[in-house]
């Protein structure tokens, strides 16, 4: 699975992903550091990656919907410290099918996951 982890994600889950076989890319490095939400999409739909972001505008099903859009991993941690989040994230993808989460948002708290399509 090709993932794109937004400016607020740790890059240190960069490695954590590679591990789990993702070919991982963050904004940063592909030089949308400070774009806007529009164009990070943008870069989503053409490179057809998954999102791992904070940013609760990409919740916004109003905005950001797309039959083809690849999806979303929105952490929505307690405590969102580096530590806690990079934990969470490679728990979740240690244990849960995330594959099947392409073209949907999942929005991950500390003890549960919800998932729903992309636009709706």
């Amino acid at each position: 699975m090709r993932v794109k982890l937004d400016e607020n994600i740790p890059v240190e889950l960069k490695g954590v992903l590679g591990s789990f076989g993702q070919e991982v890319e963050t904004a940063t490095e592909e030089g949308l550091g400070g774009a806007s939400d529009e164009a990070i999409w943008s870069a989503l739909l053409q490179e057809e990656r998954m999102l791992v972001t904070q940013d609760l505008d990409f919740s916004d099903y109003r905005r950001f919907q797309s039959d083809n859009a690849t999806g979303i991993l929105l952490p929505r941690l307690r405590e969102p410290s580096r530590r806690v989040l990079i934990q969470r994230v490679h728990q979740i993808f240690n244990t849960e099918q995330v594959t099947e989460w392409l073209g949907k948002i999942a929005v991950v708290t500390d003890r549960k996951i919800r998932v729903r399509p992309i636009g709706k």
